[in-house]
């Protein structure tokens, strides 16, 4: 057992609050164990300029953190002038992670701008905020299909992200941020439902990880996604319908 009670291959509770705010398209908060994550989404008529008369789409993130949501407070990126190359890093694993299981072309030459900012951290911010970003985006998407927007089905499938790493010898499932700062090794993986990897990022502090760990750590992150993805399937339903391919 750990130390909030949990079996080693057993991921946080998971809460999802739909149409979290007013004016966004979709919008979300999700709570993985104590981390919370307010995930929107926003359609804009309009593409990035290298897209523009190609009559394909585009999904891009931007991901922040709020001064208090650690222990103590980080300043707000917007005082230093600049994002972080975390921050950076972050965002692109998002974007990159839903447009993955979208089909662009379909969507037509609109932008689907995705924002995640963490109110809470308490480990797995990256993961949490793929997981709910899919939920924002699906919502957002919906509402264009009920308005006869769509040209058919956009989505190829479903994606979410979970964290695993090695603690003291012992290979744990979704680490909250007390696991993560002890690490032997970290790992971040994003998958979709049909069991294809989109990301896998791993790094050992001190101690190597071998082959055969790296395939139980994947092992345990495809047990853990699956059951976020099946959440999503409750969560969504039968508005998935004319969305998935």
């Amino acid at each position: 057992m750990r130390s909030d009670g949990r079996k080693i291959d057993e991921i946080r509770p998971v809460k999802v609050n739909r149409g979290f705010l007013k004016h966004a398209e979709g919008s979300l908060l999700i709570e993985v164990g104590e981390t919370k994550v307010l995930c929107t989404a926003t359609i804009e008529e309009k593409v990035p300029l290298f897209l523009r008369a190609t009559g394909q789409g585009w999904v891009t993130a931007e991901y922040g953190m709020l001064p208090r949501a650690t222990k103590t407070r980080t300043a707000r990126e917007s005082a230093t002038g600049k994002a972080s190359g975390r921050t950076f890093e972050i965002q692109r694993l998002i974007g990159r992670s839903l447009r993955a299981v979208i089909d662009l072309t379909r969507l037509g030459e609109r932008t689907v701008l995705i924002d995640c900012d963490v109110i809470q951290a308490d480990g797995g911010t990256r993961t949490t905020a793929i997981t709910g970003a899919f939920v924002a985006m699906t919502d957002a998407l919906s509402r264009l299909q009920e308005n006869g927007q769509l040209k058919g089905p956009l989505l190829k499938d479903f994606v979410a992200g979970v964290s695993v790493g090695c603690v003291e010898g012992e290979l744990l499932l979704d680490l909250n941020y007390a696991e993560d700062s002890m690490a032997d090794v970290d790992m971040n993986v994003v998958m979709t439902g049909s069991k294809r990897f989109v990301e896998i990022q791993g790094t050992a502090e001190e101690v190597p990880f071998d082959k055969a760990q790296l395939d139980q750590m994947l092992q345990l992150a495809t047990r853990g996604i699956e059951q976020l993805v099946d959440l999503q399937h409750q969560l969504l339903g039968a508005e998935i319908n004319g969305l998935k391919m």
